[in-house]
């Protein structure tokens, strides 16, 4: 592990009746979300196979693997970019089958991108504001006539924005243009974004991509920080270990498309199918060899 501290609570995992794990603090309730043998194929080649995973409603959990692993297309199912052709995703207890993304994201799923997905020309408030769009309180007509409802539900939308905003200490950035921003900075405007939707779950594909360690470190303690202020869970693709090892509670891994570990951080990091999956298995003989030498 790199200089990153550890932020991921002390929190007990234990098992729940489908065979997954969850925080302690969630054992009794109902999990935020729930896939059931989910599978999809592309042309006859299964890219996900019968993925089972359980998240309770304030866990961060993380899905790691390889390249190519599936991974993404993980998030895809979730968020309903893919129909699954196998198996099912209960939200909150609810089953996604036949919902649009739009439906998806107004039950409270929100996604960030692997490739950053901003309103380039739009200042940060904006984006921002783009993702309260749910939020909207006043009709067709107050927003043409500008009537009195329209101009106090355009203060509480900049008052949110702003309070959004602060999580990252970007406040003072909310006229600059999105893109224009440092890489970073983007980065954290994303999830900022997703957090206006008022989400139950957030999805963050590779959020620390780009980033330097100072830059990771400060995701670490955000990342714990969201949570623990809007009491949402949060489940992460990254390729950065000491940032899914500091932060995640449960962790799964996928390789060609199928669960190999599930875990806590500290059973993935000593599962040996997981280290051959990033290793391979002839690298992880002969550091088996080594390692009987020394």
């Amino acid at each position: 592990m790199s200089e990153v501290r550890r932020h991921r609570s002390d929190t007990r995992m234990v098992p729940v009746p489908s065979y997954s794990i969850v925080p302690e603090r969630d054992v009794n309730a109902i999990p935020v979300l729930e896939t059931r043998h989910l599978g999809i194929e592309f042309g006859g080649l299964k890219a996900v196979d019968d993925f089972n995973l359980t998240i309770g409603p304030t866990e961060i959990a993380g899905l790691i693997g390889p390249n190519g692993a599936g991974k993404t297309t993980v998030f895809n199912l979730l968020t309903k970019v893919y129909e699954p052709t196998s198996g099912a995703v209960l939200f909150r207890g609810k089953d996604l089958h036949g919902m649009s993304i739009v439906q998806a994201s107004r039950l409270g799923i929100a996604r960030t991108f692997q490739n950053i997905r901003l309103f380039d020309r739009m200042t940060v408030e904006e984006n921002v504001r783009i993702g309260l769009h749910n939020q909207i309180r006043y009709d067709m007509f107050s927003g043409i006539l500008r009537l009195p409802r329209y101009w106090g539900q355009e203060k509480k939308q900049h008052e949110k924005a702003m309070e959004l905003l602060s999580i990252f200490g970007m406040q003072d950035l909310a006229d600059e243009t999105a893109g224009s921003l440092p890489y970073g900075v983007q980065r954290r405007l994303e999830i900022v974004r997703a957090l206006a939707t008022d989400p139950k779950l957030l999805l963050l594909d590779e959020p620390a991509a780009g980033m330097n360690p100072r830059e990771t470190e400060e995701l670490m303690e955000n990342i714990a920080g969201i949570r623990d202020r809007f009491q949402i869970a949060i489940l992460l693709i990254e390729h950065d270990m000491s940032l899914v090892m500091g932060v995640c509670e449960g962790i799964c891994v996928l390789n060609f498309g199928r669960v190999i570990a599930k875990g806590t951080a500290d059973e993935i990091q000593a599962n040996p199918d997981v280290i051959e999956a990033y290793l391979g298995k002839k690298r992880t003989e002969q550091n088996g060899r080594e390692e009987e030498k020394a």
